[in-house]
């Protein structure tokens, strides 16, 4: 396509580019999401929470860029500023670059010309920074201004270790070159349909063809670090029919299969049949490999997808749909490793989980996928963000000490902006259409115009509108309104959840499975419709105001988990609708949810509650508070009764105690903790501890030396120095008996180890005194670390250690008798 073409294309109105007149692709999904811009939303769930971001969110997102350098970073880049790079990370380009798609989406169903002007100005500053021939990378424009600018890096050696001395010298590493222009693909396309402006297309465009010319076969042949620009240059293509950026990024998946798991560059994409790594590395590539399949007819992407699909449904995701349940490589361990309180779940994995989900939806038409889309966008996805709108969560565990609070930004600050670039465009994940086909996908209250075609291939405007208060209610009301009568095929996801299904496969299943009558009514008669796939398929020939109610079951059900999942063992989870939820202190008789046990086979009330939370559903049930175990299967018990809140809006009230997961079995309960001598003391340590310190003495017990299941305090990245942690006791008392917990996460690539020497000391007259220790014995990794010495009286124990070379080390507790 030419110059002047693709200015034609490009220039004609945002609008006609919204449902399916862009230039036509060679290929494309069989099944086509009807976009957000044709999608009007009057939700009393989600219209509030859009709102919130647009109002809200954006600007907040906006605010921290400035406040934390990352929007100056292009003004020292061009030369408009005077300085060094300002944030932290080489990446935070890209946090710019997803705000400004955030607020084109909003713009595209909300004008605002202050936010339309404010974009302009962004853009502006991203142009100058742009060098000559279209690299655009601040980092390195600010790094090689000289030793001026070197010398006030606050990435602190971040950027020339991940970036290296010369253009694209890491990128298959931690540069994150290309996956910081995917974003500003994105970004541009987004904003050019939103206003019909060029200004930030032209330097995507003059980018992408850098990128193009320097990569490829017989080129540099390298694979992206951090997936990303591949779903950014499918973007570019589908805008301007320039297949060379298809080609691309074909050329960036195929090129894989030479580095490591943690970037799935370890082999082949069609060959990899294990989700591992990096989550939101993995669900950006297999979504890119969607698109690229649908776009080209890959059969062998295709084929690698179904498998990946499956092998993460049998045994990587939680229970609220979240994935990646390490911290340390933020993404998959083995199957069935779903701890609860360590539990990663960035929200980012999940937003690139619901979009790969999205993707296999379209390629097949399966009710499944929406199904474990609908239960990450509720749960793992939606807990992201506060309801204030301006708090995040990165990851969200399923279990929290009180040392769990949302916050305004983050050094590494990729949420955000990604929460609102992904809500901003939710409705777009409402309907689609496959010919005359129309899928109903998610049930909020909106409105639709699709264009059919009847036998006399005319186009026939159909509007379809939903009424409906899920996810509090089951009850959905469908009116269907072709401009004239119109024969096609209505389908309407039935939810796994109404058909007994807790999710695709047998990780986790509902303990009973009765779900109650699934009602459907056409124009207030019942219907009888079969259902394929999880759709209820209604073909008629319609006519303007056909009515179609569907009643699902809203049954509280009890989850269990796959026997597997050990942190899962004896509990049960509760789930209402697509809604997971939890227990948090705040609203129960005593905080210490972690310490309650409940009867799973009692009967469980619900209430909508209108003034709690932004309005929610609770439910209502009886428990019991485990004070003190006088046997393994008998214990001291309070009754009391309980309150579940959805687990999306927990910690919205600052830090407390929460759970999902809840045992019905005192073997598998927790007694309260009693007061100790550590815990009743001041704890102190020496200077770069990371943690909280009330975890040495909170009675949790590791399973192991590396277990990260409960709380610890570590120094990394410290290493072979010696440090030390105190108790200042209330009183002054005799001891004579100290056992450690080492932290040592060798076994899961950490870099902390048990250290090669402790010893104790004790505080008399003013100075810090060795005791005698009788028999010393060797560290201790995997158990208890047990040091008896002649018993002392004293009002504050030190325990000193040192470190071994080239490693950190770790506590998990410290108890002194």
């Amino acid at each position: 396509m030419n110059k002047t073409a693709i200015l034609c294309f490009l220039l004609l109105p945002a609008a006609v580019w919204c449902q399916s007149d862009p230039p036509k692709a060679a290929g494309n999904y069989s099944i086509l999401a009807i976009p957000f811009t044709e999608v009007h939303l009057n939700d009393h769930f989600w219209e509030p929470r859009i709102e919130t971001v647009q109002q809200v969110s954006i600007p907040h997102i906006i605010r921290q860029c400035e406040e934390t350098g990352r929007i100056r970073n292009f003004e020292v880049a061009s030369g408009n500023a005077e300085g060094g790079f300002c944030s932290v990370f080489p990446f935070d380009d890209s946090d710019v670059y997803k705000t400004i798609e955030a607020a084109s989406y909003s713009l595209q169903v909300k004008p605002d010309p202050a936010l339309a002007a404010k974009l302009d100005s962004l853009i502006a500053r991203i142009a100058a920074a742009q060098e000559p021939d279209g690299y655009l990378y601040t980092w390195r424009s600010i790094y090689n201004k000289g030793d001026s600018a070197r010398a006030k890096d606050a990435s602190e050696g971040r950027g020339l270790k991940w970036a290296g001395e010369t253009r694209w010298d890491k990128t298959d590493g931690l540069s994150h070159e290309l996956y910081n222009l995917g974003h500003l693909y994105e970004a541009a396309v987004a904003h050019h349909l939103a206003t019909g402006k060029r200004n930030l297309l032209d330097v995507a465009l003059k980018s992408a063809d850098l990128v193009d010319k320097t990569f490829g076969r017989g080129k540099l042949e390298k694979a992206p670090g951090h997936q990303e620009i591949e779903l950014g240059l499918v973007k570019l293509y589908r805008l301007t029919g320039e297949k060379h950026y298809l080609n691309l990024a074909r050329f960036f998946l195929d090129v894989r299969g030479y580095g490591d798991a943690y970037m799935q560059n370890h082999k082949k994409v069609t060959e990899q049949n294990e989700v591992v790594g990096h989550a939101v590395r993995a669900c950006y590539m297999y979504s890119a490999m969607a698109d690229v399949a649908a776009l080209t007819g890959d059969d062998g992407y295709a084929s690698a997808l179904y498998n990946l699909w499956n092998e993460v449904i049998a045994g990587k995701v939680y229970v609220t749909g979240g994935i990646g349940s390490a911290g340390s490589n933020e993404g998959f361990t083995q199957a069935y490793d779903l701890p609860n309180f360590s539990a990663y779940c960035e929200t980012c994995s999940s937003i690139a989980f619901a979009l790969w989900n999205q993707r296999m939806f379209q390629m097949t038409g399966d009710a499944m996928y929406i199904d474990v889309l609908e239960k990450t966008l509720y749960n793992s996805l939606n807990a992201g963000l506060s309801l204030q709108g301006d708090r995040f969560f990165y990851p969200n565990p399923l279990e929290s000490r009180k040392n769990v609070e949302r916050t305004p930004w983050f050094p590494c600050a990729c949420c955000p902006p990604n929460v609102a670039r992904f809500f901003t465009s939710l409705p777009g994940y409402i309907y689609a259409q496959l010919g005359n086909t129309v899928y109903v996908n998610l049930f909020a209250t909106s409105e639709t115009t699709i264009r059919n075609i009847n036998s006399r291939f005319q186009y026939v405007p159909v509007t379809i509108r939903q009424s409906t208060e899920y996810p509090w209610s089951g009850i959905v009301r469908i009116e269907v309104s072709p401009e004239k009568p119109n024969t096609f095929q209505l389908n309407v996801r039935v939810p796994g959840w109404a058909r007994g299904d807790a999710f695709p496969g047998d990780l986790y299943s509902f303990e009973h499975k009765q779900v109650g009558s699934l009602s459907i009514k056409l124009n207030g008669k019942a219907l009888s419709v079969p259902i394929r796939n999880g759709y209820a398929e209604i073909e008629r020939k319609w006519k303007k105001g056909d009515v179609v109610e569907f009643a699902f079951p809203m049954l509280v059900h009890r989850v269990q988990a796959n026997n597997k999942v050990a942190a899962d063992a004896g509990m049960i989870a509760l789930q209402r609708g697509p809604v997971v939820y939890c227990l948090e202190g705040k609203d129960q008789p005593d905080e210490h949810v972690l310490n309650m046990l409940v009867n799973g086979d009692q009967d469980i009330d619900t209430q909508f509650e209108p003034d709690l939370l932004g309005g929610v559903q609770t439910l209502s049930l009886n428990g019991v508070l485990v004070e003190r175990k006088t046997g393994p299967a008998d214990a001291e018990l309070k009754p009391m009764r309980l309150k579940a809140i959805p687990y999306y809006a927990w910690a919205n009230r600052g830090k407390d105690y929460m759970t999902v997961w809840l045992p019905t079995e005192v073997r598998e309960a927790r007694a309260m903790s009693r007061p100790t001598i550590a815990s009743s003391s001041t704890a102190s340590a020496s200077e770069g501890f990371k943690g909280d310190l009330v975890a040495i003495s909170d009675q949790y017990m590791p399973k192991n030396s590396a277990d990260k299941e409960n709380p610890l305090i570590h120094w990394w990245p410290k290493s072979g120095t010696t440090e030390w942690l105190q108790y200042d006791f209330k009183q002054t008392e005799q001891v004579g008996t100290v056992r450690i917990y080492w932290f040592d996460d060798e076994a899961t690539g950490g870099g902390c180890r048990i250290p090669k020497a402790r010893r104790i000391l004790y505080f008399e007259n003013g100075d810090w005194k060795p005791v005698y220790v009788p028999e010393p014995g060797p560290v201790v990794r995997d158990g208890w670390d047990l040091i008896h010495f002649e018993p002392v009286k004293t009002a504050a124990l030190r325990l000193e250690f040192d470190m071994q070379e080239g490693v950190s080390a770790g506590v998990h507790e410290w108890e002194v008798r």
